[in-house]
C-alpha cells in the first residue's frame, strides 16, 4: 500500500535545473525521514538531501557536492517532496532515488535505515 513514485527527471545542458518530484501514497510524512539518493553509471549510491520531519518542524541535510545548489520542499496537501535543482553539472548524471525511514535516522543518509524505495527517475546533464 505505501509506495513512493519519483517524476521529473531528464536531459538538460550544464547550467540548466530541474525540479524532481516524490509522490507518497498510504504514508506520513510526520516523525518520518526522507531523502533523495543517486547512483551515477558504475558507481555506489549515494545521499543528496534529507528532511527528518516531526509535528510543526523539519530538519533538513545536504551533502557538500549539492550544497547551494538544490533545495528541499514539500507540498503536504499532495503528500508531494520536491527537489529543485539549480546550476546542474554533468557529474550530477545519475538515476535519481526517493527513499522514506521509519522514523528518524541516526545518521544522515544511512541507507540501512531507509526501508522504502522509489524506482527512480533518470537525470542526465549534458557539457
Amino acid at each position: 500500500q505505501v509506495q513512493l513514485v519519483e517524476s521529473g527527471g531528464g536531459s538538460v545542458q550544464a547550467g540548466g535545473s530541474l525540479r524532481l518530484s516524490c509522490a507518497a501514497s498510504g504514508f506520513s510524512y510526520n516523525r518520518y525521514c526522507m531523502g533523495w539518493f543517486r547512483q551515477p553509471p558504475g558507481k555506489e549510491r549515494e545521499g543528496v538531501a534529507e528532511i527528518c520531519t516531526g509535528t510543526g518542524f523539519a530538519r533538513t541535510y545536504y551533502a557538500d557536492s549539492v550544497k547551494g545548489r538544490f533545495t528541499l520542499s514539500r507540498d503536504s496537501a499532495k503528500n508531494t517532496l520536491y527537489l529543485q535543482m539549480n546550476n546542474l553539472k554533468p557529474d550530477d548524471t545519475a538515476l535519481y532515488y526517493c527513499a522514506a525511514a521509519p522514523e528518524w535516522v541516526a545518521n544522515p543518509f544511512s541507507l540501512s535505515e531507509y526501508n522504502l524505495w522509489g524506482r527512480g527517475t533518470q537525470v542526465t546533464v549534458s557539457s
